[in-house]
């Protein structure tokens, strides 16, 4: 009876067919990524030397830079990983990186032009048109590409067919996660389970769940012989090795992929590649570090290259805000504050003044509101544009700010935010900023409620863990949009 209740109904012959086009893959993605670049690139360069430079007793150079080009930027496309599906299916959210490797192919085109005395030979003309064609028609073609898959995403014949082995509680999180497929070219069509139907409810373990199951491993193996499937996911507690390993033996014979997931810790935590120093071993990464490696020099240099330009803009509003706030009210132009930074350590922020100077400092850092008393009317201006922190900029050239980062707060607001936020301090794991992701989102001024501590922090800790280049960038031009029409700075 048991065995009865459990058998799923019959397929029609029409339900378990497939079509045979190619399925969409990261193989699939990458090669049509190269074609697509490699065309733009080429074409590009014949059109506008034909189109400008027409003749040339120098063609072989011409043509050797246009492949010398070619080579570099899918080069540093692929090191930069821009040939990933998922870059595919996204392409505005990745059209700096083009930008990057076609900029870094032209410098290479530059540096090796100049070294063998043959730079005099191209066309200046020539040399922007080709460089300014081939960002855009890469740019072009990987959207037409990129939508041409968001579409082909929604037909399930396109998607690669996933079987899941396995009938506990790893099996139905995966299901889960598979179920939000956005942005992935894979489909569920069945779970399977290597325990015999037939076996009485009393040998099941508690919580497998066995009444939507697609059949036992020899229904898999029917299935998969028929090509309705393409990759397999043994989803099985890692304690079961031997049941695991039996069932890999069995799937050996098939011509399919087999995959392993992770134990169920590993289905709630995300999981990233280890770096290279641990070779072979079996780990996996769960928290990485943010900024490490190049990331860090790249946002050093940017902290120090921005902060001299950024200085010398600066200077003349420096001195006045200075004496503004001297000419104002008694006290010094300048004040310093304690503040959590990097790694939770403490360090002095500098800011104008802009409240009345008291001897006897305040025990605890009571945030600015509208119509405060304690602002002083030169500082109201100041804090209203945002001209008090200027000052901060000696904080980056000390290393112990960012441009670009978290806000630092007060030391007693620290203390008061992380006992009412778990996961507070993650924020703190970069240098804090002079503004941040969380302040051109909205999240400026008092966190007087839950909702504002909550956006602030969580904006905090996604720029730590996804900083770019291009990210700073963004929120540095927001930044300027904020302060000129933000309203809630007091």
């Amino acid at each position: 009876m048991l065995f009865n209740m459990l058998k799923m109904p019959e397929k029609s012959a029409s339900a378990r067919s497939r079509s045979r086009l190619p399925t969409l893959s990261a193989t699939t993605a990458a090669s049509l990524l190269v074609f697509a670049d490699s065309l733009a690139i080429l074409i590009s360069g014949y059109l506008t030397y034909d189109s400008i430079v027409v003749y040339s007793p120098a063609q072989d150079l011409y043509i050797a830079a246009v492949l010398f080009v070619w080579l570099v930027t899918l080069t540093v496309m692929n090191y930069a990983s821009l040939y990933r599906f998922e870059v595919a299916v996204n392409p505005l959210r990745n059209l700096h990186g083009i930008l990057v490797a076609v900029a870094t192919a032209y410098l290479f085109l530059l540096a090796a032009a100049y070294s063998i005395k043959v730079s005099a030979t191209f066309s200046r003309i020539w040399f922007v048109a080709f460089a300014a064609s081939c960002v855009t028609s890469i740019a072009l073609i990987r959207c037409g590409i990129g939508m041409a898959f968001v579409q082909l995403l929604g037909y399930d014949d396109a998607c690669r067919s996933v079987a899941i082995i396995g009938e506990g509680s790893q099996s139905q999180r995966l299901r889960a996660l598979l179920s939000e497929r956005a942005g992935r070219p894979v489909r569920l069509v069945g779970v399977y389970t290597d325990i015999p139907l037939a076996m009485t409810g009393s040998e099941l373990a508690e919580g497998d769940v066995l009444s939507d199951l697609a059949g036992d491993l020899g229904q898999l193996t029917v299935d998969a012989r028929q090509g309705l499937i393409d990759d397999i996911v043994i989803a099985l507690p890692w304690s079961e090795d031997d049941r695991i390993m039996n069932i890999v033996a069995r799937l050996r014979e098939l011509p399919l992929n087999v995959f392993l997931a992770s134990d169920l810790i590993g289905l709630r935590t995300e999981f990233r590649s280890p770096p290279s120093h641990f070779a072979s071993l079996p780990v996996v990464q769960v928290v990485g570090k943010p900024m490490s490696g190049w990331d860090s020099v790249i946002k050093t240099i940017e902290d120090y290259v921005l902060g001299v330009i950024i200085l010398l803009l600066i200077s003349p509003v420096l001195a006045i805000v200075a004496l503004a706030v001297k000419l104002d009210s008694a006290g010094p132009v300048l004040f310093r504050q304690k503040r959590v930074g990097f790694n939770n350590e403490v360090f002095d922020v500098y800011k104008f003044r802009s409240m009345y100077h008291k001897d006897v400092p305040a025990s605890r850092t009571v945030q600015a509101t509208r119509d405060d008393p304690r602002i002083t009317r030169v500082g109201r201006f100041i804090r209203r544009w945002s001209l008090d922190e200027l000052p901060q900029i000696f904080n980056v050239f000390n290393g112990t700010m960012s441009i670009v980062g978290p806000r630092p707060h007060a030391l007693d607001h620290n203390e008061e935010f992380a006992q009412r936020m778990e996961g507070y301090f993650a924020r703190h794991r970069v240098k804090p900023g002079i503004t941040g992701l969380a302040q051109v989102r909205g999240f400026r001024g008092p966190t007087d409620t839950e909702e504002k501590l909550e956006g602030r922090v969580r904006n905090d800790i996604f720029y730590a863990e996804n900083w770019s280049l291009s990210l700073d960038l963004q929120i540095l031009v927001r930044t300027l949009v904020v302060v000129l029409f933000g309203r809630n700075a007091y």
